[in-house]
């Protein structure tokens, strides 16, 4: 990957899957099933295995981008998706999909990030970027609900939880 964007793109993601990894760390083994007081929310086992599902959508978006060279991606589908997972299978996964994840923007330059990428709500395509930061909000969103959970445990977390502050 010679490009800027694209690495500019792969460094927030790695940067989110940092701060997913270091809060999935803070989660207590013994409270895996515990679910916040809101209607229809996640356990906290059933988080950490949805935080999985998200970066399994960046890594389907990747081998959409590319299926003759990344078909080994499809392997992936073998690890399941949205079950319930410990801190420690969920921060393996993690690094599992980070790997893949960078294999797959190794293969992209800039100009591939407009290119159509069809998908089952957009059969004509959409921009591969635009795949990209779908999956990428997706992420980011549920790593803000594990950080309130954690919260309402009484975890010591904070802002640089969620994002990094430029400059550092």
């Amino acid at each position: 990957m010679e490009s800027s964007l694209c690495s500019c793109v792969l460094a927030k993601i790695e940067d989110q899957v940092g701060r997913v990894d270091r809060l999935a760390s803070l989660v207590p083994p013994d409270r895996l099933d515990w679910t916040p007081p809101i209607p229809r929310a996640f356990s906290l086992g059933v988080l950490l295995g949805h935080l999985m599902d998200c970066l399994a959508g960046i890594c389907a978006v990747l081998h959409a981008s590319n299926p003759e060279r990344l078909q080994h991606f499809l392997e992936l589908k073998a690890l399941g998706a949205n079950q319930p997972l410990a801190s420690a299978e969920a921060r393996t996964r993690a690094a599992l999909y980070l790997d893949h994840i960078r294999e797959g923007f190794s293969l992209l330059q800039d100009g591939d990030l407009g290119r159509r990428i069809p998908t089952v709500f957009v059969p004509e395509g959409e921009p591969l970027l635009s795949l990209l930061l779908i999956n990428f909000e997706h992420l980011a969103s549920h790593k803000y609900q594990l950080f309130v959970y954690l919260r309402m445990l009484g975890r010591a977390v904070g802002s640089s939880d969620l994002y990094r502050f430029s400059g550092r």
